[in-house]
């Protein structure tokens, strides 16, 4: 850790780019916006866990922050030279992962190994694992809600398959702006740390006539019901998003170690959001706090098996 924060606060640097795991990334990226760095986030669940503090430490220091997640760097870009008042809706785009159009008996007895076979993305476990439920999704909204100061009602999560159209923002006027690219992390990386500039690639570029058709879908709330959780906690408030992402990372790592079902995952989250009573974010303590009581009761459901 403290290797972590010095490497966050480092005085030659102007830019840190947060692109930990999970909640281990609050803090450094805190400390990291409190020295004056400007921030390229990778890191979802810092805004999830702590929006409201990340995002008033970003005013109070006077620096910038841009996002590397491809759906918010497409949405990003598609809000460029538009006017806040005229955004009509955000369309997050999310490829359905490995089990779309599945039925949750289909899912029962699910394994590691299947939800690692991610159709169009190669990402970490943990990541992959999350956009096999669609936590990943709602993980995503919240952040979008922070990012881009939309109210819930206004991101709107579609299926995309071929994730090719990265995400989509809908204008009053009925204009629908889009971004579109390969799927490839290289382009919203180098976006975050080059904007306003566009700088030349050598990596590899779309081509529509090779990409062929493109599918969109809504999702399944029912069966990915970790993403219905998720919007539900957003809308909520609170130290309720914290409790959420805090009770996904105990799921996921319990599943990973074969102590929990991959529909248990989803029935985990929901059980510790039903017994936390949100509290209002004062401080950062607030979120430590609730970050761990949600740990424990998580751990302890599951030791538990229930």
């Amino acid at each position: 850790p403290e290797g972590i924060m010095a490497a966050a606060t480092c005085s030659e640097a102007d830019t840190v780019l947060g692109a930990m795991v999970g909640y281990a990334g609050l803090r450094p990226t805190l400390a990291a916006i409190r020295a004056g760095k400007h921030i390229a986030l990778a890191n979802k669940e810092t805004l999830v866990a702590a929006g409201s503090l990340v995002m008033d430490a970003v005013k109070k220091a006077g620096v910038r922050l841009t996002p590397v997640d491809s759906e918010h760097s497409a949405i990003f870009q598609c809000l460029q030279g538009n006017a806040h008042k005229d955004l009509k809706r955000i369309l997050l785009t999310a490829s359905g992962g490995p089990f779309r159009g599945r039925t949750r008996e289909e899912l029962q007895g699910v394994t590691v190994e299947q939800c690692l076979h991610h159709p169009t993305w190669t990402m970490g476990t943990k990541v992959t694992i999350d956009s096999s439920t669609l936590a990943n999704k709602g993980l995503e909204v919240i952040e979008a809600h922070w990012l881009f100061d939309a109210p819930y009602e206004k991101i709107v999560p579609i299926i995309h398959p071929q994730s090719i159209v990265h995400s989509l923002v809908e204008y009053s006027d009925g204009a629908v702006m889009a971004q579109l690219g390969v799927a490839d992390m290289k382009l919203p990386i180098q976006y975050a740390l080059s904007w306003p500039d566009r700088w030349p690639v050598a990596f590899n570029q779309l081509d529509l006539v090779k990409a062929g058709a493109l599918e969109f879908y809504e999702p399944d709330t029912k069966v990915f019901r970790a993403l219905a959780l998720a919007i539900q906690a957003g809308k909520t408030g609170g130290t309720l998003p914290c409790t959420f992402n805090a009770a996904n990372e105990v799921a996921v790592a319990s599943f990973l170690q074969g102590r929990l079902s991959f529909l248990g995952i989803a029935d985990l989250i929901e059980k510790v959001l039903e017994a936390t009573v949100p509290e209002k974010v004062d401080g950062y303590e607030t979120i430590v706090e609730a970050d761990r009581k949600a740990r424990a009761l998580a751990e302890d459901l599951v030791a538990r098996g229930q």
